[in-house]
């Protein structure tokens, strides 16, 4: 028996397509997988298929969007590699590479920023940085930004100055479009533009500050990995570290991955790349479509790969999703189909307002709990974190326990970051932002004192015992030396890392007192946090990973967790990418919500705005139901109620794919609306024939 035997019967269970793209030489591939059409059994298969055929582990490069999707990718090859082994055993083949022994743990795989810290920690030199540098996250750099924003004076100006978040926001997409930032804030910001000068200041000082202060942000991640594929010694170097190089989710890439790609590839020779143009709907981080909707271009001899196959939603409901998304100004053909050829058309629902459509959804939630459907199987989406308000309201007076997605995460409540910021302080005394968000805790420092004594530190090289002669005030001077004592021993301790948590947290306890509310509930997110720090070998690892992909908290800040094991899933559409439920309900699917009217300057935000629908759509496996309410509240200039048209991605000869319903609340409204039009023709013709009895001939 021959060993392509072997390898045909584990590609058996793969479609046509998935095959294709399976085996495919090494020119640049390009695989476009639909909604639903099994793109990562298909990378999974591809990285299996190359270790097979001999390729190094470690010379396998294999970038995804969260770390975990790494992690499960090499679980799934692992676990495909030892039924090839069997296939093989049980054909009494010898293969060309004992699979058995084959370590996927060596392959290179992450997300972009986590990869790009692993080279940078190797090569940091080469690029001028300290390979001691910390992370900020999002939060701490707009804390950087703000820091700076006062010492420049631009907080104090007599018209208002773009707040910190709006500042990082301009500032990353400039990096990560790779555009000027005249550009940026007149197609994003225009009621910046007035300010471009003063920005231009303060991005140049928040660049120096992270030099000074041995941090990087998110975006400096990629800029210096870039930095280094740009030198042609260090490019080469890198690029011949791989093999192979495999990307995921491709259409959430931005301009700067893009280049660093083709600064690891330039041929494209070992480049794969998965994704859907048609599920790109993260601009507003400066990811664009153009990535993969230009990939062919600017790699030569590429193969493209489509997958249709789709083995999540009934045939109905993909008929009706092929429609909509063939709207769409550029793209790339294909049409989805599956198997499960029966089921319920979608359905369109019309409701009076928005009361009527929280009612209306409740009460369809708890039918198909009724017929089966958990909880967890369902699930409501919609554009924007506040279109659940009234729905939320409702789940509760009906006793329906749901999760929210799309809100805070829990690495970002402020009792978090009060307690990392003491690790990251210890880690990196140059860290401006940890010190200035811890020492203001601390009775009596208020933030001038705490900017003072950061620059003792900065001038003592970072050294703690500058601080030993530094004079508290009366209100620190009992808190103040528990605090040096706990920052010296963290910063040359060797001790376990919950140990490290759990000394921080003690002391820490009884200022989370002092400043916060729901103290219980913030104690066991601290306590949960020592937990997970079990799963790091070191306090730089946890910093690190805990940074570049925070874990989410399913408990409610506000009190105890819910003992309900089953609960419904809210969720914004953004959140719900990458995942499924039998029963879905798109709410607020008026103009104006879907497409948001923030997001219909261009042709290309509509367009944008259409896949984000189209994603919505296609998270429905059986059943789902797009839902409109008639008349919505509005809060501008006043307050009341609008009336609303079904969004413009359903005009009528894509409506009429779905089944319609009305509510009660609404048939009776269009009954009233008949009765006035009614009324006010009988008052139109009785003031005719008035008219014409005085003044007729």
């Amino acid at each position: 028996m021959s060993e392509q035997s072997a390898t045909t019967e584990l590609l058996s269970h793969l479609n046509p397509r998935q095959r294709e793209a399976t085996v495919a030489d090494d020119q640049p591939l390009l695989i476009i997988a639909g909604a639903g059409t099994g793109k990562t059994l298909t990378l999974v298969h591809r990285v299996a298929w190359q270790l097979a055929k001999g390729v190094d582990p470690a010379r396998i490069l294999l970038l995804t969007f969260t770390r975990r999707a790494a992690a499960e990718m090499l679980r799934r090859v692992d676990i495909t590699l030892r039924r090839l082994a069997e296939a093989q055993q049980k054909l009494g083949v010898v293969g060309k590479v004992d699979l058995r022994s084959v370590q996927t743990s060596r392959i290179v795989g992450g997300t972009f920023h986590a990869v790009a810290t692993r080279l940078l920690r190797q090569y940091a030199e080469s690029v001028g940085l300290s390979p001691d540098f910390t992370i900020h996250d999002r939060p701490d750099s707009e804390d950087l930004m703000n820091v700076l924003r006062g010492e420049l004076g631009l907080a104090e100006t007599v018209k208002r100055f773009p707040r910190k978040g709006t500042c990082m926001a301009i500032y990353s997409r400039c990096v990560n479009s790779r555009r000027k930032l005249g550009d940026v804030l007149e197609h994003h910001y225009p009621w910046c533009v007035k300010w471009q000068e003063e920005l231009a200041e303060l991005f140049k000082a928040y660049v120096q500050r992270k030099r000074k202060c041995v941090v990087l942000d998110y975006d400096d991640l990629l800029v210096y990995w870039l930095a280094l594929v740009s030198q042609p010694a260090m490019a080469e170097e890198l690029q011949g570290r791989f093999d192979r190089i495999m990307v995921d989710e491709y259409q959430d890439t931005n301009r700067l991955q893009s280049e660093i790609l083709l600064g690891m590839a330039p041929k494209g020779r070992g480049v794969t790349v998965v994704g859907d143009d048609a599920q790109s709907i993260y601009s507003f981080r400066a990811a664009t479509v153009r990535n993969i909707l230009d990939f062919p271009s600017l790699y030569d001899g590429t193969e493209v790969v489509r997958l249709e196959q789709n083995y999540r939603s009934t045939q109905p409901i993909l008929e009706a999703t092929n429609n909509v998304i063939a709207q769409s100004i550029e793209r790339y053909e294909k049409t989805l189909w599956t198997d499960r050829l029966d089921g319920p058309r979608p359905v369109i629902v019309l409701c009076e307002d928005e009361n009527d459509e929280a009612s209306m959804v409740a009460r369809r939630i708890l039918e198909r709990r009724e017929d089966g459907i958990d909880l967890r199987r369902q699930a409501v989406l919609f554009r924007a974190s506040h279109h659940s308000m009234t729905l939320e309201t409702e789940l509760s007076a009906r006793d329906i326990p749901y999760h929210k997605y799309g809100g805070l995460k829990y690495v970002e409540t402020a009792h978090v970051k009060d307690l990392m910021a003491i690790l990251r302080l210890a880690e990196n005394p140059r860290d401006v932002v940890s010190a200035t968000r811890i020492l203001p805790l601390i009775p009596g420092i208020g933030a001038k004192r705490a900017s003072d004594l950061m620059e003792m530190l900065l001038d003592a090289d970072g050294d703690f015992s500058v601080w030993q002669a530094w004079k508290p005030p009366k209100a620190a001077e009992k808190i103040w030396p528990e605090f040096l004592e706990l920052i010296a021993w963290l910063y040359k301790t060797e001790s376990d890392l919950p140990e490290q948590l759990r000394r921080a947290r003690l002391f820490y306890d009884p200022l989370l007192e002092q400043r916060y509310e729901s103290v219980d509930a913030r104690r066991r997110d601290l306590e949960q946090l020592e937990q997970i720090s079990t799963r790091y070998d070191s306090r730089r690892q946890m910093l690190q990973e805990i940074t570049l992909e925070p874990p989410s908290s399913t408990q409610d800040l506000a009190g105890p967790p819910h003992l309900d094991d089953d609960y419904l899933v809210l969720s914004t559409i953004h959140s719900a990418k990458g995942l499924e439920w039998d029963t879905v309900f798109v709410i607020h699917t008026a103009d104006g919500n879907i497409p948001s009217d923030m997001a219909t300057g261009t042709a290309e935000e509509i367009d944008e705005e259409l896949r984000l629908f189209y994603v919505a759509l296609t998270r429905a496996k059986n059943r789902l139901y797009v839902v409109s309410p008639r008349r919505f509240y509005f809060s501008k200039k006043g307050s009341g109620h609008s009336f609303a048209q079904q969004t413009r991605f359903l005009p009528d000869n894509i409506a009429d794919l779905f089944d319609r319903e009305v509510t009660p609340g609404f048939e009776q409204q269009q009954k009233d609306k008949a009765k006035k039009l009614e009324s006010a023709q009988a008052v139109a013709d009785t003031l005719k024939r008035m008219t014409d009895d005085l003044f007729g001939d």
